[in-house]
């Protein structure tokens, strides 16, 4: 005799239950998109949903498989920079803290999500780090990049001045010394333009955040003195930047670079002559905004750095004077190329419109200064915001005035500094409600450029400024909503930064993550996102359309390349949403060590990666065959690592003997002791050493 269920409307209980249920774990759809990372518990929980109707969905306890909330999928809209067909599933009202998956009957479930209060600061913590790994002319030791160390490489101790560059004092062919900076993007080159940009972004979100960013810890060789990680970073690419002022005359080079792009080696492999290269007005107005930022920065903390902050204000000086001198020189690199050699062909820069950098300029220095003639030289509050990007530089100009509004003299009215920047945000916001992914990410089809993820991160930036200027919240949803388009909530289903999330970028265009022989690319590295005009033209790409144009390939610069200038708003979106949503404003000491190696005095059990994973090559994420898994010990210990079912039961034994002391890395193709396929489901890791236990979860998925 059959049952009979009884139907409320939505769905019918027992029934979606039951089916949901069973084997959760192993229903991993790539249909579903969302934050693989996880949810603030008061605030938009969100899903989309591929080619279903109105449906029911509900979300489950990973660890009791019990329902927690039941909904029903919005009716379907497209997207038309995805070609898609799409509903969303809304479970906001689910505040509760745990694991949970999302289930759609005939479709599956999402990856394991989080909700729980600071979720995204491990987010925060490693895209911050990712700047340590970039760093020139340091040997990385496994103290503190685990298994990504690496030999030093770049001293730039003995640079040559290209011929564009040369001057009475400075001949070509002469040398000088410009150590330490952040490798650009993939490539091995440091470029001022592009340093910019990046370096004020991390500034600035010391200066909007710096509660939060001064208990931050990166676990970087200068997390020990008393100046916040996130300055010590910045400070190594600062100090980079003063070298590249010419002292006889303030203007500033455009770039330190090989002739060529190096090949796929490690940096302590690439011993290529290296040049400075001509100055520009770009590169000497964006030098001087900088400074200018960071002298005011600085001055808190002279007495651990004794002259900096005003030798930071006098270089920003001289660069503005040389600019003023020398309004109008273009980085030309073709044009360069036809008068000098060796010809330089990395990558350009090249910017002939220098308007938004004259208006950022005098407006830092401006702010700094107090001095009213910047202004009436070049004034940002002259031109409408604009989402910033290198070469469209004006808006942070207009970020800083708001920041210190408050001490700004009498010249400047501070209202229509708020609109300029209310009126950007504005239009962002009211995106949403007609984006299928209810998102502000692709409001327009040029979003999807190269480094689209880095428009969409600068846009959540432009939001949190916004709601900082109001307290109004439906700015602080609508960055968070990019910040969720990032994490995977997008027509790839890619989480798009390294080590985070249940599928992200494996083969990053990024020469240390293809050359150090360690299958994990370097973690905390955003990628540049989809990019219709694929100008790497790589066949790889599953689709020309906007929203989907990118491939997890190393070969795809234009759409798979890291770069500094996309990590950096990055760092403010995560930093900023996580300083405004926790109670205190402070983050906690506690990580799951997510994406990062531990110190050198614990024995840590890094998560494996990816995960899921799949045996057979083909997991619902596009077939991985393995897993790699790393861990560390502190010394040379008696190793014991297994992996056990959700019954507790042995499964397989990885690793049973003494080790030496330091990073170790191998890989489980999920068969157990007798050579025979796991069932999909959930594992579990289990690393004891030197006394210390320490577990991970893994889902194997068919």
């Amino acid at each position: 005799m059959k049952s009979r269920m009884k139907y409320n409307g939505r769905f019918c209980a027992g029934a979606v239950a039951a089916l949901m249920v069973a084997d959760v774990c192993a229903q991993q759809s790539s249909d579903i998109r969302l934050n693989q990372i996880g949810f603030y518990p008061t605030m938009p929980k969100v899903a989309i949903i591929r080619n279903t109707g109105s449906a029911p969905f509900s979300v489950i306890d990973v660890s009791s498989q019990d329902t927690v909330f039941r909904g029903t999928l919005t009716q379907q809209q497209q997207w038309p920079y995805s070609g898609e067909t799409v509903s969303r599933a809304d479970f906001s009202d689910l505040t509760s803290i745990g694991r949970y998956v999302l289930a759609v009957p005939g479709v599956g479930s999402s990856s394991a999500f989080d909700i729980k209060t600071r979720v995204h600061q491990d987010l925060a913590l490693g895209v911050l780090k990712g700047y340590y790994y970039q760093r020139a002319s340091l040997q990385l030791t496994s103290e503190y990049a685990g298994i990504w160390a690496r030999a030093l490489g770049h001293p730039d101790t003995s640079v040559f001045i290209h011929p564009s560059a040369a001057t009475a004092q400075r001949p070509a062919n002469s040398t000088i010394s410009a150590p330490r900076g952040w490798y650009d993007a993939g490539d091995y080159n440091k470029y001022i333009v592009n340093s910019g940009i990046s370096t004020y972004t991390i500034l600035a979100t010391y200066e909007h955040f710096p509660a939060y960013c001064a208990r931050l810890n990166t676990r970087i060789p200068e997390s020990a003195n008393s100046i916040p990680d996130i300055l010590d970073e910045a400070l190594w690419n600062l100090r980079w930047m003063l070298t590249m002022q010419d002292p006889n005359d303030g203007g500033v080079y455009h770039k330190l670079t090989n002739a060529n792009f190096d090949g796929w080696i490690m940096p302590v492999q690439a011993t290529t002559p290296r040049y400075l290269v001509m100055k520009s007005t770009a590169a000497a107005l964006d030098f001087a905004a900088v400074m200018a930022q960071s002298a005011r920065i600085f001055r808190d903390f002279s007495a651990e750095l004794p002259g900096f902050a005003d030798s930071c204000l006098q270089a920003s000086l001289n660069a503005w004077n040389w600019a003023r001198k020398n309004p109008a020189v273009v980085y030309n690199q073709t044009q360069m190329n036809q008068q000098f050699s060796p010809a330089i062909n990395t990558g350009e820069y090249g910017d002939s419109y220098f308007q938004d950098e004259f208006d950022w300029a005098a407006a830092e220095l401006y702010v700094t200064t107090a001095q009213e003639s910047f202004l009436t030289i070049a004034n940002p509050l002259n031109h409408t915001a604009a989402v910033p990007g290198w070469g469209n530089v004006r808006t942070l100009g207009l970020y800083s005035m708001a920041q210190y509004r408050k001490s700004l003299t009498s010249l400047v009215d501070t209202s229509v500094v708020r609109d300029r920047l209310l009126a950007l945000a504005n239009s962002l916001r009211s995106s949403m409600s007609s984006s299928a992914y209810s998102v502000v990410m692709g409001a327009q089809s040029y979003d999807f450029v190269w480094g689209s993820n880095g428009v969409a991160a600068n846009q959540g930036m432009a939001l949190l400024c916004a709601y900082q200027l109001t307290g109004d919240s439906t700015y602080l949803r609508a960055a968070l909503a990019n910040l969720d388009y990032l994490l995977g909530r997008n027509g790839t289903t890619y989480c798009f930064v390294t080590g985070f999330g249940s599928r992200s970028p494996m083969y990053i265009h990024h020469r240390p993550s293809q050359a150090d022989n360690i299958v994990p690319p370097v973690p905390g590295l955003l990628a540049g996102g989809p990019n219709p005009k694929r100008e790497d033209s790589v066949t790889t790409y599953p689709s020309t359309m906007p929203a989907l144009s990118y491939t997890d390939n190393f070969e795809s610069y234009a759409s798979n390349e890291i770069c500094i200038n996309w990590n950096a708003p990055l760092v403010f979106l995560a930093v900023g949403l996580e300083a405004l949503t926790s109670a205190d404003g402070l983050p906690t000491g506690v990580s799951n060590d997510h994406g990062r190696s531990p110190a050198a005095h614990e024995y840590g059990l890094m998560q494996n990666y990816p995960n899921p994973f799949s045996a057979k090559g083909g997991s619902a994420f596009g077939g991985n065959p393995s897993t790699t898994i790393s861990y560390e010990l502190a010394s040379e210990s008696m190793v014991s690592l297994k992996v056990f079912n959700i019954l507790g039961e042995e499964v397989a034994t990885l690793a049973d003997g003494r080790q030496t002391k330091g990073p170790h890395l191998l890989q489980w193709n999920g068969r157990d002791r007798s050579g025979a396929l796991c069932s999909s489901g959930v594992y579990f890791l289990r690393l004891e050493a030197g006394g210390v236990a320490s577990s991970k979860k893994m889902i194997l998925a068919k």
